[in-house]
């Protein structure tokens, strides 16, 4: 690609086997070939790739890791992948200001083990914590089993380094929790999914770390009993660091055909919950919780030790690798619904009679409900079975996305559900900051 000669401080890859992995991410969807991948390894490549953007009519698509799950990261057609896995940048931790800062590229894992070497603790967990890199956790808003006390990336993110349709970097915020001259433009770039700009790197707020877990596997005889208790526990005052579940058709196939230590999973369904607040194990806060679970706790298991708290949590993140693996042609949805409305979903979801699976974070109803033979159905049929689900989460007050964002696998449904007004000013967004719609074009919106 001519347009590209001579691009400074990047990396570009053209041939067509190199670019191969550059087509997926972990949704079901594949990208067209882009016309190039470019590895930027200073400003200098970002702001002549904008121009040259901007000049020749290409789009720009972000990438970083490659683990989202909604497409957000794959080529369409006349775009240049952006691949920021080299850009350069260290990450520091200000334990007097309680904040790290680190480039797009660094893994979350080494974000979250830089906090902990300090003493402090970066709460956003997604599935992929060892394996993404924090500048995709940014642009999607990630979650994970922790958000249901901590909440999204974005309530961990103080300033963001972006570059805009000007081809410079840019710095919205401050290392600070209190910053209040004017509307906070870092935060709209959070969740934005690179239409308006690309995330390069961030200051995140950070907490002590926890010194206490509390961490239980809790089997049910009857899966109903399973979904009042989010609602009970908070109303009672207990507040869980995380609180996932199991239903009973995902502990079928992982008794089935999951490895050893799934096989033992006991109950028809199956929740795992974890306290991490100060005094969280004293014989005390235990004894309340099982009074207040009462007869739900029987067979309740307690984790005596890290290594027994590290073996329950395995079997959890191990869930959606097996499920992909077993069936490859899956479609994973992550609607929300309130937690005062979970029965609610379950019983339209079988009324809407076709063959699923969920699983996921039941404490703040994120459920990643999994239509597994999505491989081998009708893609009308397949369609419309998304829609009814997606319209049902809102009906009952949720979203067709709890994590995972828009992307390209959910635009469709996006721009059918969302409300006109939402559109429109999202639109008017992307017209006033991407007029040339070079950035991430065809996504989202």
């Amino acid at each position: 690609m001519d347009a590209l000669t001579g691009l400074p401080e990047a990396t570009i890859i053209r041939d067509r086997e190199s670019m191969e992995p550059f087509l997926r991410d972990e949704s079901h969807l594949r990208g067209v070939p882009p016309l190039a991948v470019v590895q930027p390894r200073g400003a200098g490549a970002l702001r002549e790739l904008v121009r040259r953007a901007k000049a020749e009519g290409f789009g720009l698509v972000p990438r970083g890791a490659g683990t989202g799950k909604a497409g957000g990261c794959v080529p369409t057609e006349g775009t240049v992948v952006v691949d920021f896995s080299a850009w350069p940048g260290d990450i520091r931790v200000s334990p007097r200001d309680l904040c790290l800062s680190a480039p797009a590229s660094a893994p979350l894992r080494e974000v979250k083990a830089a906090a902990e070497a300090h003493g402090l603790f970066y709460p956003p967990d997604p599935n992929s914590w060892e394996s993404c890199a924090l500048g995709g956790t940014l642009a999607t808003n990630a979650g994970g089993p922790n958000a249901c006390k901590y909440g999204m990336t974005r309530h961990w993110v103080l300033s963001v380094d972006a570059l805009l349709d000007d081809g410079e970097l840019h710095t919205f915020g401050i290392s600070s929790v209190k910053a209040n001259a004017g509307p906070a433009l870092g935060q709209l770039l959070i969740g934005s999914e690179g239409i308006f700009g690309f995330i390069l790197g961030a200051t995140l707020r950070l907490a002590p770390l926890p010194r206490e877990y509390a961490t239980l596997l809790l089997p049910v005889k009857r899966w109903e009993d399973l979904l009042d208790l989010p609602g009970r526990l908070s109303g009672a005052g207990f507040l869980p660091s995380a609180f996932e579940f199991f239903d009973p058709a995902v502990l079928a196939e992982l008794r089935a055909h999951g490895p050893e230590e799934a096989r033992r999973l006991p109950g028809e369904a199956l929740a795992i919950l974890e306290f991490d607040e100060r005094g969280c194990t004293s014989e005390a806060f235990l004894e309340g919780l099982q009074d207040l679970l009462g007869p739900v706790a029987d067979g309740l298991e307690i984790a005596s030790d890290e290594r027994q708290r590290q073996g329950i949590w395995a079997v959890r993140r191990l869930t959606s690798a097996f499920l992909k693996e077993r069936h490859p042609g899956k479609v994973s949805e992550d609607i929300v619904v309130p937690r005062s409305r979970l029965r609610d979903f379950f019983e339209g979801l079988g009324r809407l009679g076709f063959p699923s699976v969920s699983y996921g974070h039941l404490g703040d109803g994120n459920l990643h409900v999994n239509l597994l033979a999505a491989g081998e159905t009708d893609p009308a049929i397949l369609d419309g079975q998304l829609m009814d689900l997606f319209r049902l989460a809102i009906r009952l007050g949720g979203t067709l996305s709890g994590e995972h964002g828009i992307g390209l696998a959910k635009r469709d449904a996006f721009l059918a559900l969302s409300d006109p007004g939402h559109l429109h000013a999202l639109r008017a967004l992307k017209q006033a900051l991407d007029p040339q719609n070079i950035f991430n074009p065809g996504k989202v919106i």
